[in-house]
């Protein structure tokens, strides 16, 4: 029967957790390490809803790739929604491990997932952050090219491909070839895109200047929700525990949905 510690182990390789950027919180957040685990249910984020869930199919472990716990806790009550989770997770017995900036930034990981569901061809890095311990190029973005067509067009195939509720987007007035992403919040990331010779970049959370700008530089900008482009990599994490611990019954969690509606 696998462990916790072993489970975090496994996952480590794939995705080093060294490779977190400096202001994230990724590794085995809550629980024993050598705790028994029998079931793990894979979720985005590890809502009050979540952890119900894992409760009462009897999981031992979830694995997210938003951090429990992300900003520094002064203490752990049932007074704020973090501190609730936190404790409905020890009482239960159950343990926390995610995965956040360096599953971004893997090969295989939350970039190559959104540009495989989005179907991307010939896809490289957007940029290269360094190397893995094992000497395995990483970075957070992709880029990767699609056939020919008008912007419009791209954003409903994007809508439709990630199953978004919404999506924002401006027009750079250019059919779409080449696309770059970024899983969640990388609208930081437009100057890659145009120096990447990008006639789109996919990503979420943009803040209004930087629509302006990107359209001012000729680049169509899409916001396609940050749910909608980090949720690809459940099933990659899904995988990679069936893969690696086939003893472990593995799920992805069901009672978690992208939190906002479109009117």
């Amino acid at each position: 029967m696998a462990t916790v510690r072993e489970i975090y182990d496994a996952l480590d390789k794939r995705a080093p957790f060294v490779l977190q950027m400096d202001f994230d919180n990724a590794g085995l957040l809550v629980g024993r390490g050598e705790a028994e685990v029998r079931r793990a249910l894979v979720s985005l984020d590890i809502t009050p809803a979540v952890v119900r869930e894992a409760r009462e199919w009897g999981a031992e472990l979830i694995v997210a790739h938003h951090p429990i716990i992300f900003r520094p806790a002064r203490s752990i009550t049932d007074e704020t929604t973090v501190g609730r989770v936190v404790l409905d997770l020890a009482e239960a017995g159950i343990a926390a491990i995610c995965a956040h900036t360096n599953l971004d930034a893997v090969a295989q990981g939350v970039n190559d997932a959104l540009a495989h569901a989005l179907g991307l061809e010939d896809v490289t890095l957007l940029t290269q952050d360094g190397t893995d311990p094992q000497g395995r190029p990483y970075g957070v973005g992709r880029v990767g090219s699609v056939p020919a067509q008008e912007p419009a067009q791209f954003a409903a195939f994007v809508k439709a491909a990630l199953g978004a509720n919404s999506v924002r987007m401006v027009d750079g007035g250019r059919p779409i070839r080449r696309v770059a992403v970024g899983g969640g919040a990388c609208g930081g990331m437009v100057p890659d895109a145009l120096a990447k010779g990008c006639d789109a970049f996919v990503t979420a959370d943009v803040k209004y200047d930087v629509f302006l700008e990107a359209q001012a530089q000729g680049l169509t900008l899409i916001d396609a929700g940050h749910y909608p482009t980090e949720n690809v990599v459940c099933p990659v994490l899904e995988a990679w525990l069936g893969q690696d611990f086939p003893d472990v019954e593995t799920r992805r969690a069901q009672t978690h949905q992208e939190p906002y509606a479109a009117l």
